[in-house]
């Protein structure tokens, strides 16, 4: 197995609403804000190479979207999904696999493609792709809050496709998938799907939005985001001090420095131990 980390480019979003309650004297140190209270943060993807399969996890937002959209949250930076993928010499039709965390924007948006014909087709011809039927249902019947990051083009062509498979969170990893576990939290969005895999000795954890980046690691950086907070609160704790307990790898999707990173226990609680890349591990 191999892994690398997959860059899509870079986004802005407001960074009271990334850090919740947390006032902005606090988190500003973290991520420092422009003059319209934005942040920047990445949107990191993985990809894993394993035997004949090829699995990407997450997409980030795409391309597809007209200059409207992708005015409100800044697009910038000189990386994209198709970029980082020939880098490293594979095209879109080399990926077997897309797992998808969620069907937020950031992180699917770019399983699907607009064709030349203006037609929106899944972006990777050859791959299966995996999300769960509860979020299915969470992101094709959305609620209020969250509607806004549930778009009909990132999703519903994946349904006619046919190439669309679902989770099932009784039955274990589905076969072919290079994962020893999926954890499923709840806080952030229905059923958000955490990949773990053993790598070169070491468990790794792909975090998406239960830890967007190393500044959420305490316990109360929680983003306005999240449908239930203080689940997202609980969840990041239990995980947390399994990761400090035994040494895990978290992946960081949207962290704007850091790939990876490890935690410790203190006596603050959870924090950070170091920051590596995932070429390092």
């Amino acid at each position: 197995m191999k892994i690398h980390s997959i860059d899509t480019g870079l986004f802005k979003l407001d960074g009271g609403a990334m850090f919740g309650v947390v006032p902005r004297v606090l988190w500003q140190k973290l991520n420092l804000p422009d003059a319209n209270n934005m942040c920047t943060w990445a949107m990191r993807c993985l990809l894993i190479e394993d035997g004949d399969r090829l699995t990407l996890v997450d997409t980030g937002i795409g391309e597809k979207q007209d200059e409207k959209f992708r005015g409100h949250f800044y697009l910038h930076g000189n990386d994209t999904l198709e970029k980082s993928l020939r880098k490293l010499g594979f095209t879109s039709a080399d990926v077997t696999d897309v797992f998808l965390t969620h069907l937020h924007f950031d992180h699917c948006g770019g399983a699907v493609a607009r064709q030349a014909d203006g037609s929106l087709q899944p972006a990777f011809a050859n791959a299966t792709y995996w999300t769960n039927a509860a979020h299915w249902r969470w992101a094709t019947q959305p609620n209020p809050r969250e509607k806004a990051s549930f778009l009909s083009e990132n999703i519903l062509p994946l349904e006619a496709s046919g190439q669309l498979r679902f989770v099932d969170p009784a039955a274990g990893v589905p076969a072919g998938l290079p994962f020893s576990d999926i954890i499923f939290a709840d806080g952030h969005t229905e059923q958000m799907m955490l990949p773990v895999l053993e790598y070169k000795g070491r468990t790794l954890a792909y975090m998406a939005d239960l830890l967007p980046s190393s500044s959420h690691l305490p316990l109360p950086y929680v983003m306005s985001y999240d449908v239930r907070p203080l689940v997202t609160l609980a969840e990041k704790e239990t995980l947390l001090a399994r990761a400090a307990r035994e040494n895990w790898v978290l992946l960081l999707e949207h962290d704007p420095q850091h790939e990876a990173c490890t935690v410790q226990a203190t006596e603050r609680g959870v924090r950070l131990a170091e920051t590596l890349r995932v070429s390092e591990i």
